[in-house]
């Protein structure tokens, strides 16, 4: 009954810091910012499959990597180490493309904050939802670490 409550829960996470994750992407306007500077229109479909697809098998392969390397490591034998290096090379130039064009883009939308602040006269409570957030952040940020929640031996504390 344990592991069910925790592969129920931890499900249930994932599927809330996916949403979130998308919805930060739809509110700068990722996909269109792409769409625009390549003049690919007709393919907008694929580049919303992509972002999906990488987010899941990223996600998949930073959790299961101790399960898969040893297993392509055993199978693959020494070609193994060129083709991981090889891989891994690439991944990190598509995510850095990646993480650079998002930067780029949250750099934009942040640009508009303080002009949407002035108008719907949100800035009297601005400095209190940022001290919350940082708070939060804060307090989050201790627990995770006191419990040691990294390791699986934090999880039986």
């Amino acid at each position: 009954m344990k592991w069910l409550v925790l592969c129920a829960a931890g499900a249930s996470y994932g599927v809330l810091s996916s949403a979130g994750v998308f919805t930060v992407f739809a509110a700068v306007g990722l996909v269109p910012r792409f769409v625009g500077k390549t003049h690919t229109a007709r393919h907008v479909t694929l580049y919303e499959e992509m972002i999906i697809w990488g987010t899941i098998l990223g996600g998949l392969a930073s959790i299961f990597y101790p399960y898969y390397a040893g297993a392509v490591a055993s199978f693959l034998g020494a070609a193994g180490a060129f083709w991981g290096i090889s891989l891994q090379v690439i991944y990190g130039f598509f995510a850095g493309i990646f993480v650079g064009c998002l930067a780029l883009a949250i750099a934009e939308v942040l640009d508009s904050i303080p002009i949407l602040s002035m108008r719907i006269n949100f800035g009297t409570g601005m400095r209190l939802a940022i001290w919350a957030m940082a708070v939060g952040k804060l307090i989050g940020s201790l627990y995770y670490f006191y419990r040691c929640l990294w390791t699986t031996a934090g999880l039986d504390k």
